[in-house]
């Protein structure tokens, strides 16, 4: 059955949707987790898009700084599938 996803650290909940949910409410929530996720994602791509804190900034920092950036593309996939499958209900 369509199920609603959150991540709690790593971990995925599925919590059955199919009449138990505000289908409004809930996409409301999903649109507010991916405007602040894109808006963390801009900040943090300037960054990485900076040459003078490329060039400055020790590798640990670049590579936690891509990382970030591919953990949010990743969390900004999964709000995608949740947004589709919540207006195809």
């Amino acid at each position: 059955p369509a199920s609603a996803t959150a991540m709690v650290g790593e971990m995925e909940l599925l919590i059955p949707m199919a009449g138990l949910i505000d289908k409004d409410a809930e996409l409301a929530r999903i649109a507010k987790a991916a405007e602040k996720i894109e808006k963390d994602r801009a900040r943090t791509a300037g960054k990485l898009g900076n040459e003078s804190f490329v060039s400055k900034a020790p590798a640990a920092v670049i590579e936690k700084e891509q990382g970030k950036l591919a953990d949010m593309d990743m969390q900004l996939a999964k709000l995608a599938e949740q947004r589709a499958t919540i207006e195809a209900l």
